[in-house]
């Protein structure tokens, strides 16, 4: 029997041939150079009854295919903008693809089964649709009953064979779903940015006059996109926020006490209950009034001290990883997802794009920290600097209980992957960039803080009564760090020390302070909090969340800009002009704000659970976009005046 394999990668196709092929397999040329075909012999493929099966392992390069209007009816300049929410849509090829194309037609003329091994998302199921079709082209035999899918999210050994022996079927709602947000983005990209660019390119690049007039002219595109839009609004309006500002000033009461110990010199100050007021006159109302009732003495009226716990950090998802290696390594979201995506591709981590924080009961975890441990390592100068870590994690408390603990488990599990986590150690002279090495890091050490017991502490709060006015101080002694020493981007350390004071002793007041203070602007916005604005507005998926901040400051919309140790995104005159235009036509809510997309993800999601289907969420959405277009066309010098206003008053 012969069985075609399809992979999303050449990386794929290759590791997952080695391990079926155990070990041994012939490379053959595709006719694309960075596609190869892997000959082996297999017989573990339930279907085949588990005889030896001729293999052929090869591989797309991500999408097979593409979607686009028809060039000579409807490209740029070549019809009404309108008539492309209406126009048919054809499937594209490029150069490469039709290679990879012409081989998979190749591969699958004498297959007696296509297993499909894309990577198990939405997009995944899409790619394997488009594989099907161009095999079905070159074999008319392959139909339901012999199309198959396998089921991973890693590349080790055992979890390979087990998708082999116990593979699914496509799943042809999330085909369906992909297909309508393609359709959907692509008609409603287009003809906005068709019109963006018609009516401001002359505004934003006009003509060359002079000597300049035959100067090649800058191609400039004013893009939209159903992501790009509400992504640059959550800049725009921290943006806004910022310069709209007025401080307003507040008043408090803070005191300092003095610890009763003659050996401690320090005093601890204490915080009123109320916080601050906005009213001076109202504080210092209070202030005279216990001055004058309690002059420098407060009661204890609550002692309390309590354990308390440091919370190790939940299994790893795609947005978190993203988020956590802008905010703790300066790493840029599509920097870090990339990297993360290489190293999966190598066998060193788990499938990168996961929504699942929740470890599969049935996964051998300690399996995994043993590898982390490197216990086959005698030379301790080649282990990691988190192998003795992991290695003592394996062992017994002095208490006799294991060191080792079950992740807690979040609230998101997408049913297709696990969180991600290490597959296998990193060696020394493993080639891989710096920047994979960095995330290899900090997935390593989020997987083992995982599996660690949260910081252990004592808490102690102290409440004082000064002529009915409360004031309290808190006081943490760290007793034992655990998952704190693997993971160093968490603090938590012993604070000062509180006073030596008992229940209803009169404490001796060293200061009592009327203080005043202003309100703080909010700080420009982080790449880590937009990423998680985005997540949280269901503005693009936890894969192409990085696309989608790549590609506004691409357009330049926003820019990033360094502040210390900390870079800020802040947005350029064109894109507040954008925000602000849309705004003013009364768009805001569809184009600016997370509203519309939000809307569509649902739907999207609905087709996925078979409760809508494609034509009725496309036929519901792209007439939306259509209305949206006829105003913004009527409107369009609303675009031009806003950006002349915004660039006379942005400096």
């Amino acid at each position: 029997m012969r069985v075609l394999c399809v992979a999303e990668k050449n990386s794929i196709a290759k590791a997952v041939s080695q391990i079926l092929g155990g070990g041994s397999s012939i490379a053959r040329d595709s006719g694309y150079m960075y596609v190869k075909n892997y000959d082996f012999n297999f017989s573990g493929f339930p279907f085949a009854d588990s005889r030896d099966c001729q293999v052929t392992m090869t591989s797309v390069a991500g999408h097979l295919t593409g979607v686009d209007f028809a060039n000579e009816r409807y490209g740029w300049g070549k019809c009404a903008i309108h008539e492309l929410f209406d126009a048919p849509l054809s499937q594209t090829l490029d150069k490469n693809q039709k290679k990879i194309a012409d081989n998979i037609k190749r591969e699958a003329r004498n297959a007696d089964a296509l297993m499909i091994w894309t990577d198990c998302d939405r997009e995944g199921e899409y790619i394997g649709w488009e594989i099907l079709i161009e095999a079905k082209k070159g074999n008319g035999s392959l139909n339901e009953s012999n199309i198959y899918r396998a089921v991973f999210s890693h590349l080790e050994r055992s979890h390979i064979l087990h998708a082999a022996r116990n593979p699914k079927r496509l799943d042809m709602n999330s085909v369906h779903a992909v297909g309508t947000r393609m359709e959907i983005d692509l008609r409603a990209g287009v003809s906005f940015t068709r019109l963006l660019t018609e009516t401001m390119k002359p505004k934003i690049c006009p003509p060359a006059v002079g000597p300049n007039r035959n100067k090649k002219k800058e191609n400039i595109v004013i893009s939209y996109g159903t992501c790009q839009f509400p992504t640059l609004g959550f800049v725009v309006d921290r943006f806004e926020r910022i310069r709209n500002f007025i401080p307003e000033e507040f008043w408090y009461i803070q005191l300092q006490i003095a610890n009763p110990d003659p050996n401690i010199t320090t005093t601890t100050p204490f915080q009123w209950e109320k916080g601050h007021l906005f009213d001076r006159l109202s504080v210092l109302t209070f202030y005279e009034l216990c001055i004058e009732t309690a002059g420098n003495k407060a009661k204890v009226i609550d002692l309390k001290s309590k354990p308390t716990s440091k919370y190790r950090p939940l299994p790893l998802t795609t947005v978190e990883l993203q988020k956590n290696c802008a905010r703790f390594l300066k790493i840029n979201a599509k920097q870090s997802l990339d990297a993360a995506e290489k190293l999966y591709q190598k066998g060193f981590l788990s499938y990168p794009r996961t929504e699942t924080d929740i470890f599969p009961k049935t996964m051998d975890l300690k399996k995994l920290v043993e590898k982390q441990a490197q216990l086959d390592q005698t030379n301790s100068s080649n282990r990691s600097p988190w192998a003795d870590y992991a290695k003592n994690l394996l062992s017994d408390n002095i208490e006799g209980h294991s060191q080792f603990q079950t992740p807690r488990a979040g609230t998101h599990d997408d049913k297709a992957h696990p969180p991600i986590h290490p597959i296998i150690a990193l060696g020394e002279h493993a080639t891989i960039t710096p920047v994979e090495r960095r995330v290899y890091e900090y997935v390593v050490r989020h997987f083992l803080a995982c599996c660690s017991e949260d910081g252990k502490g004592t808490s102690t709060t102290l409440i004082l009564d000064w002529a009915g006015e409360k004031f309290t101080a808190t006081g943490i002694v760290v007793l034992q760090r655990n998952f704190l020493d693997v993971y160093p981007w968490a603090k938590w350390e012993t604070t000062k020390q509180l006073p030596r004071l008992e229940m209803n002793q009169l404490a001796d007041i060293v200061t009592a302070e009327m203080r005043s203070g202003s309100t703080s602007p909010p700080k420009p916005m982080t790449e880590s909090e937009l990423i998680m604005l985005m997540d949280a507005n269901g503005i693009g998926t936890d894969a192409t969340i990085a696309e989608h901040i790549e590609k506004i400051q691409a357009r330049n919309y926003i820019r990033p800009e360094k502040v210390g140790k900390e870079s800020y995104l802040q947005p350029t005159t064109l894109g507040i002009a954008l925000v602000h235009g849309f705004e003013e036509m009364g768009l805001e809510d569809s184009f600016a704000k997370p509203f519309q997309r939000r809307e569509m993800e649902e739907d999207l999601k609905k087709i996925c659970d078979g409760i809508k289907t494609r034509q009725e969420v496309t036929s519901n959405i792209v007439t939306k976009y259509r209305n949206y277009y006829r105003r913004t066309n009527t409107s369009k010098n609303k675009l031009l005046e806003v950006y002349d206003r915004v660039k006379n008053t942005i400096i």
